[in-house]
């Protein structure tokens, strides 16, 4: 369920934006109140009666911009859209904006600034705040403005203004940056400190002060002087009108910090892209050099970021809600990750009874009421989400009929929506530049909130409609409202003039927000982050189904990117992020200054689990690459609910499936179904998913396939390889770990290697093995199969730190190995470990390369350590912890040696690791 707020919508179609970002056709505005688009139209006012943006008190309100801005689209639903939203009447200003490190409040004179490094515990120990807290006001000498609007911004930049007639003051601020940077004019730069400051160091322009235990850095032009008078803090500009100032790691950090203090953020900008199972990401920083010459900057990155990055870091780090953020000198960084799989359905399988599951999809389909007396945009989308899951479940057994009156009552449903004029349509705001559908609900239309939740079920149900009928979708038919409902949520044109970048997605923070106007003194927030993922998983399947693969390759970019922010930052996946003290090991919501173990509208827990895995779709399966998260999960929610799920225990009995189909299987067949589905679910459906990962086991996150629109899944040794082919021709799937799978046209195809499900399978040639080498007890890695599985034992880490150091470890070894090394390839691996019940243990794994065999071990790569939990039976370390270090570069092997360590990191005892099979093993990039 979304969160009760409010947010604001606006959509205008103009012909020249259609043309350039190709999300639709060309539309001539109309001057009546509906515009036309394909089939269906949306209408240019809103419908009577009804609300737009508006303040907390219900008057109606424009984006607070200047006037270089008045003509872009404002990013609401953003870390700082309480700069351009002004929710609360008496608040001109901003609320606190958490940028990490830094945070930030805008205030008459000038901009507050704060460092968070203690986290509070508050709300009965449900929620975690880094809350800001003002250490210091950046403005000038006599600075009071009636307001501050949004002068400038980027993809995760925002230049805040603020002008009294006699001053005028900008600052850039953003995600990432110890910096903040200053221009100004009309006074004197003017720093004013929450205490007397303590000076650590002064060298005229360039000061160094602490306030409340933290240390920052004042750059004033060279020939100035700080002074310090009490809590004020005074420099002349000679004439200039720049200075910055920064939050430093460590005293020590100074004359780095100062190497970069005049070279000014200008611009920030992501690009992505997506190629054959692997999505990259590179953020980059345009800046301009006040003085000299340099343009590089510093910028720290989210844990998100680092994991997934091989770029060199400094040794500086920063305090956040995030967990540790690490520094990196340079304008740009990029990460590489694994796509994260999307299915239109789980496969076919023999762990489905044909006839129970026809049953269960005629209860649907004949109920009275499909949509369940729907009537807001929420609501009808969970329906249509409802049906859109069963189409491909009913084409999958043959029951066409079933299907194809699923999809008649999907296509009238949006059909419905997408004309102008009847009881329910979009509207677009030309002052706010979104579309909204009324009726509206939970603030989507006077808060602009959660338009992605809400759209994605619509963009996803099209996507399923695409894949059996494209002339549906076409854009002269009903294709161009859907791309329309695109643009409005997730439009990858900077360019656009009626929608803005990405409304929905902070690049930068890696997940979505959900409230347009970020009106809280703990920031934004996001509940349900799976219904942010919804959408990105509907534009992976709608532009694998329309052709379109650039929205294809951005929602792949934006699902991959946020499912390793939900692990982190919802789930605590690796248990570095929230604090010891929280004592909850999943938050319902995330917020900018931390997290908080609760909903928007009820604390029971099965609600509070269930919200952040709603929807379950073939685009959830990135939730199977945390399996010991969600067995914490699972029974942390037992602990707090005094036993088991019973409302939402159909969705938890899906989540469970993603780590222990088993265990799921057997909650489900106890309850002979016999319980109330979850609005968004329907036994057809939960029957089917619960029963097909029993058969094919739980999705297998460390090997991908080329194409988006395939997974893999592991039961014990044996895999099932799945893709499922959009075009119009046969074509063959290639798998990261080798495997090779043939999929018809407009068909998804299964193969385990060894035979297929598929009904008309193909022949599935067995992968090469020359790069994939198993464990074997006595320290030998090999390419053969066929092994008895046993165990090593780990020795323990006797309480020690060794990480990144190897201590005691387990060597296993392959020499005489030739290859050309892979283009853009990186080294894989997946080892079973187990540490039984011991508490606290974390194993480290390190992969060298002698290229040449002559004994010097050319490239070492040293992966960040994977925390086992305290529960009997294998759990799986794979690369995706990411990389701690690395030396040397790649390069062909020629009678190589290939040498993996493993060893305990911390902990205070023994662990296993499993050998003898192919769930331990090696794989490297050379063909």
């Amino acid at each position: 369920m979304p969160s009760p707020r409010t947010r604001p919508a606006t959509v205008l179609l103009l012909a020249s934006a259609l043309a350039v970002v190709g999300l639709g056709p060309a539309a001539t505005p109309a001057a009546s109140a509906t515009v036309p688009v394909g089939a269906g139209s949306y209408s240019d006012t809103r419908p009577a009666g009804t609300s737009g943006p508006t303040t907390n008190t219900g008057t109606p309100v424009t984006p607070k911009v200047t006037a270089a801005a008045r003509n872009r689209p404002v990013p609401t639903n953003d870390w700082w859209s309480s700069l351009a939203f002004q929710r609360y009447g008496d608040n001109p200003y901003s609320t606190p904006m958490y940028g990490h490190p830094l945070t930030y409040q805008a205030t008459a004179g000038g901009l507050d600034v704060g460092y968070p490094t203690t986290p509070v515990i508050t709300g009965d120990g449900r929620q975690y705040e880094f809350a800001h807290k003002r250490d210091l006001t950046i403005g000038l000498t006599g600075l009071n403005s009636p307001d501050t609007k949004a002068d400038h911004w980027s993809d995760w930049t925002v230049t805040p203004y603020w002008s009294d007639g006699t001053r005028t003051l900008r600052t850039t601020i953003g995600h990432g940056s110890p910096f903040v940077y200053a221009k100004g004019s009309g006074g004197n730069a003017q720093i004013t400190t929450a205490g007397a400051p303590t000076v650590f160091a002064d060298q005229g322009n360039v000061l160094g002060i602490t306030v409340a235990g933290h240390h920052y850095a004042l750059f004033a032009p060279t020939g100035s002087d700080w002074n310090v008078s009490g809590s004020t803090v005074t420099a002349g500009l000679g004439g200039k009108d720049y200075f910055s100032v920064a939050v430093l790691p460590s005293t020590g950090a100074l004359a780095t910090f100062k190497k970069y203090a005049y070279s000014f953020v200008t611009d920030s900008k992501v690009t992505w892209n997506y190629s054959g199972g692997t999505v990259r990401a590179t953020y980059t920083l345009t800046t301009e050099a006040k003085e000299g010459s340099e343009r590089g900057t510093l910028q720290a990155l989210y844990r998100h970021q680092w994991l997934h990055t091989t770029d060199a870091l400094t040794s500086y780090t920063y305090v956040s809600p995030r967990g540790t953020m690490k520094v990196r000198e340079s304008t740009s960084f990029t990460t590489t990750q694994k796509a994260a799989a999307v299915l239109p359905a789980l496969p076919k399988s023999g762990g489905v009874d044909t006839a129970r599951l026809r049953g269960y999809l005629n209860d649907v389909v004949n109920a009275s009421d499909p949509f369940s007396g729907a009537v807001d945009t929420y609501w009808t989308g969970k329906a249509l989400g409802r049906l859109a899951q069963l189409v491909p479940v009913a084409d999958q057994i043959g029951e066409t009929g079933i299907r194809d009156r699923m999809l008649n009552l999907m296509k009238g449903r949006l059909q419905d929506w997408f004309t102008a004029g009847g009881a329910n349509e979009f509207s677009y705001d030309q002052v706010w530049k979104t579309l909204t559908g009324y009726p509206a609900s939970y603030g989507s239309d006077t808060e602009l909130n959660d338009h992605h939740f809400h759209y994605g079920y619509y963009v996803y149900a099209a996507a399923i409609i695409a894949q059996y009928d494209p002339s549906w979708a076409a854009d002269s038919a009903w294709g161009g409202m859907v791309k329309t409902l695109v643009r409005d949520t997730a439009n990858p044109s900077r360019t656009d003039s009626a929608f803005p970048f990405l409304r929905g997605f902070d690049v930068y923070a890696g997940h979505g927000w959900a409230s347009g106007h970020q009106g809280f003194a703990a920031g934004n927030n996001q509940e349900s982050s799976s219904e942010s993922t919804n959408l990105s998983a509907a534009l992976v399947l709608w532009g694998s189904a329309t052709g379109d693969t650039s929205l294809r390759d951005l929602g792949a970019f934006l699902l991959t990117t946020e499912s390793e922010s939900i692990a982190q930052y919802w789930f605590d996946a690796d248990e570095q992020v929230f604090p010891s003290s929280f004592g909850h090991d999943t938050a319902g919501m995330v917020w900018g200054s931390g997290a908080a173990y609760s909903t928007w509208w009820t604390a029971n827990p099965e609600e509070i689990h269930g919200i952040n895995v709603l929807p379950v779709t073939g685009g959830s399966l990135h939730l199977g690459g945390e399996k010991a998260a969600i067995r914490r999960n699972i029974a942390e929610m037992e602990r707090e609910n005094g036993g088991p799920a019973v409302e939402w225990r159909d969705l938890l009995w899906e989540f469970e499936s993603f780590a222990d189909p088993a265990s799921a299987k057997a909650k489900w067949d106890a309850s002979n179904g016999n319980y109330t589905p979850e609005e968004g679910e329907s036994k057809a459906h939960t029957y089917h998913w619960i029963n097909t990962l029993a058969a094919v086991g739980a999705p297998d996150a460390t090997v991908t396939g080329d194409i988006p629109t395939s997974a893999v899944f592991t039961k014990g040794t044996t895999r099932t390889y799945v893709a499922h082919n959009h075009g119009s021709s046969a074509r063959t799937v290639t798998f990261s770990d080798g495997k090779t799978l043939s999929v018809p046209a407009r068909s998804t195809a299964t193969s385990t290697g060894s035979g297929s499900t598929d009904p008309d399978p193909d022949p599935d040639p067995e992968p090469p093995t020359g790069n994939t080498f198993q464990l074997r007890a006595g320290g030998v890695l090999t390419t053969a199969t066929g092994g008895t599985a046993g165990s090593d034992t780990i020795p323990s880490a006797n309480g020690a730190n060794h990480d990144g150091t190897p201590y005691q470890p387990l060597v296993y070894e392959v020499r005489g190995v030739n290859g050309t090394l892979t283009s853009g390839g990186q080294t894989s691996f997946r080892l079973q470990v187990d540490a039984g019940t011991a508490v606290g243990l974390g194993q480290q794994a390190r992969v060298s390369y002698d290229f040449t065999g002559d004994g010097t071990f050319d490239r070492t790569e040293t992966y960040h350590y994977f925390a086992t939990d305290p529960v009997t039976g294998w759990e799986e370390y794979t690369q995706a912890r990411g990389l701690k270090s690395a030396t040397g570069s790649l390069s062909d092997l020629r009678g190589g040696t290939v040498r993996l360590e493993v060893w305990s990191a911390i902990g205070n005892g023994a662990s296993k690791l499993q050998t003898g099979t192919d769930k331990s093993v090696v794989v490297i990039p050379y063909s």
